[in-house]
């Protein structure tokens, strides 16, 4: 007598690879995963299916990878509304002399909700379904995550300036708790603290923050070791490199997520490592304004846990995780003079389950694991720059095209359906972006190609 339990399920996926990345090195072919409200609840051979799990729908998707979504895990994405208007200068001219008089100007509660719109569908689009931002007006964000139901960690700024925002680093602190409190129990609205970077943000805001993270049990999200002048100009001022700077404040933890570090010494790297620091690596933003390369293959030695991020659209200049996996891969393997130092499956885990683990969200999603969201993404791996597939994995990283990606689902919730939305109005987004682009041409007295 069989008395093996039938699992029931709302949707049951068959797939010709299931990539969950946890195990390690795994690669399922022809199994299928079920999705029992907005978790993950069975993976199984597609042979034994129908003795095994009772599915009220089904989806069979033969020449397509299942993996988990993928993880933007360094972005400020209202800042798509920003793409290309200043190109092809250096970081602190990028910064000082374009984007913060025109953040000055146009960012606000419309600003910041009208381009987290677009650069969400782009997101979704590519199979993304979790992405850390840190800009302003973070509840507007906020709100536009829920509004598509993708997941989102919010790192709050915190700057000794003032902006748009905020006029202090009281201020910026006050809001960031708050928005904490607004979103404590939200199931895809996440929080951190986003102190902007070591050289904008004094010490006894960065002592607090250290202390409310802690309170908190939230991480602390921060540029750090951008570049070459960061470094020299910190030690130039009091003889300490950041990182020297942060240890002696105490922020060097399991919380802290360093983002960029292209200029570490061995010395650093100890010193992250020793902490339990995250790193987000954002390779096409660094080459873009020349901030220098992160050594991704030291750092692993090293064990520390090495993210992935696109950084913002004014800086990289899409969102595209699928071309930055294969950005990291390919840029480390030329940095270590050495074409093993990034493995295929190994920039698959940044983009996914050590993303999720910088967030300090592992437990609930970065890997296709049974009790865990349902973050999918299905990738169809027939087009012709794909094939053939001898190992699908590198596929992913060295072939695969966004425009490849076909379902998105995230917490069981389908966002994307053969590559098209199911649910966000893309003529409403693109309505808003080119209300903005004529907006701020106009007032930029910005040269623009016609039409």
């Amino acid at each position: 007598m069989n008395t093996k339990s039938i699992i029931e399920a709302d949707l049951l996926i068959q797939a010709k690879w299931i990539i969950p990345v946890r195990p390690q090195g795994v690669v399922f072919k022809d199994h299928c995963l079920a999705i029992r409200a907005n978790k993950i609840v069975a993976i199984c051979p597609a042979e034994e299916v129908t003795t095994s799990i009772n599915a009220a729908e089904k989806m069979l998707l033969d020449s397509h990878a299942l993996i988990p979504g993928l993880i933007n895990a360094h972005g400020h994405s209202p800042m798509s509304l920003l793409r290309g208007i200043a190109d092809d200068i250096s970081l602190s001219e990028w910064l000082e002399d374009s984007i913060w008089p025109l953040e000055a100007k146009f960012v606000s509660e419309k600003f910041v909700r009208h381009g987290a719109n677009l650069a969400i569908a782009e997101m979704i689009r590519s199979g993304t379904t979790c992405f850390a931002d840190m800009y302003f007006y973070p509840e507007q964000v906020a709100r536009s995550a829920l509004a598509a139901n993708i997941r989102v960690q919010l790192a709050s700024p915190v700057l000794d300036f003032p902006t748009v925002w905020a006029q202090d680093a009281e201020e910026y602190i006050s809001k960031a708790t708050r928005l904490h409190d607004d979103y404590r129990h939200s199931e895809l609205i996440h929080t951190a603290f986003g102190p902007h970077a070591p050289y904008t943000v004094s010490d006894a805001p960065l002592l607090k923050l250290s202390t409310l993270a802690e309170e908190m049990d939230i991480p602390i999200h921060m540029h750090l070791h951008e570049t070459a002048k960061e470094v020299s100009d910190a030690v130039a001022a009091d003889g300490r490199t950041p990182i020297a700077r942060l240890k002696q404040l105490g922020l060097l933890s399991p919380r802290l997520v360093c983002v960029h570090s292209t200029e570490l010494s061995d010395e650093d790297i100890a010193m992250l490592a020793e902490a339990g620091c995250h790193v987000v690596h954002c390779p096409e933003s660094n080459l873009k304004l020349a901030s220098g390369f992160c050594e991704v293959g030291k750092l692993s030695k090293a064990g520390i846990n090495v993210a992935l991020g696109t950084d913002g659209c004014a800086s990289n200049n899409d969102l595209d995780m699928f071309s930055e996996m294969r950005t990291a891969a390919l840029l480390a393997k030329a940095v270590a003079a050495d074409a093993s130092a990034l493995p295929a499956q190994q920039a698959l885990e940044m983009a996914t389950i050590n993303g999720a683990q910088a967030l300090g969200l592992d437990a609930q999603i970065g890997s296709l694991e049974i009790g865990k969201y349902a973050d999918i993404a299905a990738i169809n791996l027939d087009a012709l720059n794909s094939m053939p597939t001898f190992n699908p994995v590198s596929q992913l990283v060295y072939a695969t095209q966004a425009s490849q990606v076909s379902h998105v689902w995230c917490a069981g919730q389908l966002l994307l359906e053969e590559g098209e939305f199911t649910s966000l109005d893309v003529h409403a987004i693109r309505t808003d972006t080119e209300h903005w682009r004529n907006k701020i041409a106009a007032a930029s007295q910005l040269r623009t190609q016609p039409g």
